[in-house]
């Protein structure tokens, strides 16, 4: 049977790459992201029924639990969802004050406890399914200026184990992926001089993610799995 799994931040590097994935998997997808035009150009390339929704606000719980009622209402499942939105900033201690903390906060850690809750009585519903999220290494072990990011990853590293621990019983996995740097044109052209072989690219990272909502994935929940390339 088709399934019906939520994307977003779809139009971005890895949100494009996880689509194209799983739709290529005969997957059924709902395209999450900031602005249509993007949106409706990665659907028109994929073939089969897509949902898009643009300018859905993931801080906001009631604009997350919106977005889930209009992907029922399309296909009357849901049953995963791969969370790829987030932010990042550096600071040292001096420069990193309490509104660069709450901001990160905020990107990373309020969107995915949104997107995660919102879609819990959906895949209770469907009888299980699993959740997704893209954190960072910087979670388990920080760097200079990076405080503020990496706190924020690391209360998404846990929340993701919580959740994991409490719907087990429901058949829901939860996981996250903590790739090192992803080979895309932003970050190409922040680290000219690097050696751009030995980052994770889209393609290869969103294959880890197809494996984690996969039946071959069935018995992995509340894992945090490095995807290092060779960085």
């Amino acid at each position: 049977m088709k399934r019906t799994i939520g994307v977003t931040g779809a139009a971005g590097n890895l949100g494009r790459a996880v689509v194209r994935r799983l739709a290529g998997d005969g997957e059924r997808i709902v395209a999450v992201d900031r602005e249509m035009g993007p949106l409706e150009d990665l659907v028109a390339t994929l073939g089969g029924e897509h949902l898009t929704l643009a300018g859905v606000d993931l801080m906001s719980a009631d604009a997350c639990e919106a977005m889930v009622k209009t992907s029922l209402d399309r296909f009357g499942r849901v049953d995963a969802i791969v969370h790829t939105v987030g932010g990042f900033t550096m600071g040292n201690i001096e420069d990193a004050d309490a509104s660069k903390f709450e901001l990160m906060f905020r990107l990373n850690v309020l969107t995915t406890l949104n997107v995660f809750r919102s879609c819990t009585p959906a895949l209770k519903k469907a009888g299980g399914g699993a959740m997704v999220a893209i954190v960072a290494a910087a979670g388990e072990k920080a760097g200079v200026g990076m405080a503020a990011y990496a706190g924020s990853k690391a209360a998404v590293h846990r929340l993701v184990e919580s959740f994991a621990d409490e719907l087990k019983t429901s058949a829901i996995r939860v996981n996250a992926v903590l790739p090192s740097i992803i080979d895309t044109p932003q970050n190409r052209t922040a680290m000219a001089q690097a050696d751009h072989s030995t980052w994770v690219s889209p393609e290869n990272l969103a294959a880890t993610i197809a494996f984690l909502l996969s039946e071959q994935g069935r018995d992995i929940t509340g894992a945090l799995i490095p995807v290092n390339g060779r960085f």
